[in-house]
């Protein structure tokens, strides 16, 4: 599995500024991800930004008071040379419908189509690609709604949902408010194969009721069978039990978000 975060986009972007035109006027990024990529092009190069969708009707983002100057408040009409930016590109269908949605509106400019990551170096719908990423891969801003998800392990607290406070994780009825009421983070909008929790057995009921308020959709739900939070910590359980279950089954990725936990699995 190929993975790049928000760091790794900005990363290869900024490696690859050299290789965009010198004079870009403006950059285009393609919703959604492609919003992301633009405003890193734009941040780094100091262009101002816009999507594909007020392009198209005109507008261009305003320019926060550290960045204005003249440049960056002209209107569309003025914007000579266009970057239109996505995140990746596969089969090319975000970046043909992109070309042709300009096409029809009519606008005339010397435009760039790029891509950050990409399967190859170069393909047909694009200009340039930052960096070639192969499948299978994943990317931090949208790994929860990856078709991929159906064969992960996924944890559960600081991933689905907000970890909870030290008041909170008292293994009694704070614990249990948190449990029915706990805040959704990275909420999946594809089946999990497998949520893998430290979260102890007798909490399941509480736990599948959250799962099912949020329409989380998965195969196998795995809890610690211990007696207690405190049984759990003299064992010192948490990423081991995980590790063991990781190693057992046939999934191609564990999403953990703790450091500590996330080493004992790959061990």
């Amino acid at each position: 599995m190929h993975y790049r975060s928000i760091s790794d986009m900005n990363d290869a972007i900024v490696r690859g500024l050299h290789r965009l035109p010198r004079d870009i006027d403006l950059v285009v990024g393609v919703p959604r991800s492609g919003v992301l990529a633009a405003t890193l092009v734009s941040l780094a190069a100091n262009i101002p930004m816009t999507d594909l969708d007020s392009f198209l009707a005109g507008r261009i983002y305003t320019s926060g008071v550290t960045k204005r100057r003249a440049a960056l408040d002209r209107k569309v009409s003025e914007m000579r040379k266009v970057l239109v930016i996505d995140d990746s590109v596969a089969g090319g269908n975000a970046m043909r419908d992109a070309r042709a949605r300009i096409q029809a509106a009519g606008i005339e400019a010397d435009f760039t189509f790029a891509a950050v990551f990409g399967l190859e170096p170069l393909h047909q719908e694009t200009d340039l690609v930052f960096e070639v990423v192969p499948h299978p891969r994943m990317f931090q801003w949208n790994f929860m709604h990856h078709k991929f998800l159906a064969q992960c392990c996924v944890d559960i607290d600081g991933v689905l949902c907000l970890d909870p406070t030290e008041a909170e994780n008292d293994d009694g009825p704070a614990y249990e408010k948190f449990l029915s009421e706990a805040r959704p983070l990275h909420v999946a909008t594809h089946r999990i194969g497998w949520l893998v929790t430290s979260r102890l057995e007798k909490y399941r009921a509480l736990t599948e009721a959250w799962l099912a308020k949020h329409e989380i959709k998965y195969d196998q739900l795995i809890m610690l069978d211990l007696p207690s939070k405190a049984e759990r910590q003299r064992l010192g359980a948490h990423g081991s039990f995980k590790a063991d279950f990781y190693r057992k089954s046939d999934a191609i990725l564990f999403i953990e978000s703790e450091h500590e936990q996330a080493l004992k699995i790959t061990e």
